[in-house]
């Protein structure tokens, strides 16, 4: 005999309410009453076993050991046994076991259980009886009972409507285990179909949910209502902003008369918050259909503070203690335009060279040409007091970025650099115009400390000297991979790649500033800074040719601390493209991280392996953020 899932499949305990899920799919009971609260405390809860903490608590034994895990990963009383301090008062003990029902009652239907009883026992009062406001003095004993009854089965299962194309849940099927997440998942997938081809208000118009407990199965039959296609109308700017309503639209870029699409929803709103000029930004759709078909969307906006300081330190035994500040306005001209100045004193108290200076200023402006096309421009000057060359240099640019998703980016520009410069072939004096090419591609899933993914940066710079040099191209690749093994202790193993070449110029031709080093914290830890190079005589100049191969395996110790070992190997040749006829070095150590809101904060341990003599046996160098 089939009966509504409603009437014939809840749990046998009176005042135990149903999950309610997403797309309309939910198994109603009466209400739980007084429950609406979570636990603060701890209490000791043991599938199988027993166990005292602030009370004895008791679960009854389950043959399902896959049910026992979901029904413990769902438990308030067992996560809040995970906490060795502050133990529970018997008010916050009362609290979760209350709580229970109904989180235990949802893993018994995401599980196929519709026909099972929950009993929580307080010192022998069952929990839900029992007043919030007044609550025990003490609690010695819990017990909790579960009798999940038979699991049922999927039978006849539809959804129609679908879009073409759509794929459903495979567990929505005939012999599949009877789920309400399935249901929510199959809903879900339907309506989004629906969605994405323009049917934005598409969504679960009838359900009709059956249990035939002879058979132990659960029939679902739901039906969608696809609704009008319908086209994006204005959009309507909610709330006070410094940033000018027009500038809001001209960035958030919906195509306003173009068919709807939930993914230009996600785009706009990403557009908005890399401005960077607002702390919160939420798109949302109309409730009525206009009589055009259109849908008007509401951009409810928050600015961000518009000034910002901030200051960072790095630390190195031989390149010495590196300091630098900046200071940044997130709505420069009202369009929520940019504007950073940076300073950055570094080889303080090194033994590499003397002190290195830098000023920078960058202004940005988002959505110039479209909107995912900003313009930018930059000045910067910069004295380099290195081993091996003095420098200094004044570099104007100007440029567009085209941001062609959240994980690539390009970038062209149009720059000047004026220098004097001092090395093993004398004084210089040039005047470089180029057309700098960056192409980045960012899959990482965390910038300053990645688990997985890959990096990837591609730069070429076409130069033409108007004078003291030979006009030539500067190319750079650096390419980075991640992957994290075993969950409950991770381990990633990263792996790093750079290139570098300067075409066209002699070694004595060439920008110093464009030649390539090896040696240090972004490069070779362990051997001395810019040791490497390519030999003058007695001297040492940067090559024109450049490779670099690190490798690290980092362990998480706990939620806070890691250790890390590492080896790294660079190489130098005079050649334009690496042939082999230059110089290899290498080093290798460990490192420690401790994981922060901002980052990893990293120490590393290195020394030589191979390569040129040092004086020194190891470096140490400290920073936040992983060292790539």
């Amino acid at each position: 005999m089939s009966k509504s899932l409603a009437q014939e499949c809840a749990p046998k305990r009176t005042g135990v309410q149903g999950p309610e899920f997403e797309g309309g799919v939910s198994v109603k009971q009466a209400a739980l009453s007084g429950v609406r609260r979570a636990a603060l405390g701890a209490a000791m809860l043991c599938l199988g076993g027993e166990f005292t903490y602030a009370a004895d608590v008791k679960f009854n034994d389950l043959a399902d050991e896959s049910l026992r895990d979901a029904l413990r990963g769902g438990s308030l009383l067992h996560e809040q046994t995970l906490l060795e301090e502050n133990k529970p008062s018997a008010g916050e003990i009362l609290a979760a076991a209350q709580a229970d029902y109904k989180r235990l009652l949802a893993v018994l239907y995401d599980n196929g259980y519709f026909s099972g009883s929950i009993a929580i026992s307080v010192d022998g009062r069952e929990a839900s009886s029992i007043p919030p406001v007044q609550p025990p003095s003490s609690v010695s004993r819990v017990q909790v009972t579960i009798e999940p009854g038979p699991k049922f089965q999927f039978g006849r299962a539809r959804i129609a409507p679908l879009a073409e194309g759509t794929e459903i849940p495979e567990g929505f099927s005939e012999g599949k285990t009877a789920s309400l997440g399935v249901l929510k998942n199959t809903v879900s997938a339907g309506v989004s179909s629906w969605r994405n081809l323009g049917h934005a208000k598409a969504a679960l118009s009838t359900q009709e949910l059956t249990a035939d407990h002879a058979a132990k199965k659960v029939h679902a039959d739901l039906t969608l209502d696809p609704g009008p296609r319908l086209r994006f109308g204005p959009l309507l700017v909610k709330g006070e902003s410094d940033v000018r309503r027009e500038r809001i639209i001209d960035i958030a870029g919906l195509p306003e008369g173009e068919v709807y699409s939930p993914n230009e929803i996600r785009l706009a709103t990403q557009r908005l918050r890399r401005t960077g000029a607002f702390g919160a930004v939420a798109l949302s759709e109309a409730e009525l259909v206009g009589s055009d078909l259109t849908l008007p969307i509401t951009a409810q906006i928050t600015d961000a503070p518009k000034r910002r300081l901030g200051f960072g330190a790095e630390l190195s035994t031989l390149e010495g203690l590196t300091i630098s500040g900046y200071w940044l306005h997130r709505n420069f001209l009202g369009g929520a335009e940019s504007l950073r100045l940076d300073a950055e004193i570094s080889g303080i108290g090194g033994s590499t060279g003397g002190t290195d200076y830098t000023l920078g200023a960058r202004f940005e402006r988002p959505a110039t040409f479209n909107e995912d096309t900003n313009f930018y421009a930059f000045a910067q000057i910069e004295q380099l007091d290195e081993v091996s060359y003095f420098s200094r240099q004044l570099d104007l640019e100007a440029g567009i970025e085209r941001i062609a998703s959240p994980e690539r980016t390009y970038t062209l520009g149009l720059g000047l650099i004026r220098a004097e410069t001092e090395d093993v072939f004398g004084e210089d004096k040039y005047t470089l115009l180029t057309l700098p090419l960056t192409a980045e591609f960012d899959y990482r899933d965390d910038a300053l400390n990645a688990k997985d993914g890959f990096y990837i940066k591609a730069e070429a710079t076409p130069f033409l000297a108007l004078s003291g040099s030979a006009s030539g191209l500067r190319s750079s690749v650096d390419v980075r991979g991640y992957k994290t093994f075993n969950a409950a202790k991770p381990v990633t193993l990263a792996l790093r790649g750079q290139f570098g070449s300067v075409y066209g110029p002699t070694l004595a031709q060439a920008p110093s500033d464009y030649l390539f080093y090896s040696g240090g914290g972004g490069t070779v830890r362990g051997q001395e800074y810019q040791s490497l190079g390519v030999a003058v005589g007695d001297e040492t100049i940067g090559g024109r040719s450049f490779l670099g191969l690190s490798a690290e395996v980092r362990v998480g110790v706990t939620d806070s601390i890691g250790i890390v070992g590492f080896a790294d190997a660079g190489y130098v040749g005079e050649e334009e493209f690496y042939d082999g006829s230059g110089e290899w070095h290498s080093g290798a150590g460990i490192g420690l991280r401790y994981n922060t809101a901002i980052g990893p904060i990293r120490l590393d341990v290195a020394v030589p392996t191979s390569g040129a003599d040092t004086d020194e046996d190891f470096q140490v160098y400290i920073g936040i953020g992983q060292s790539f």
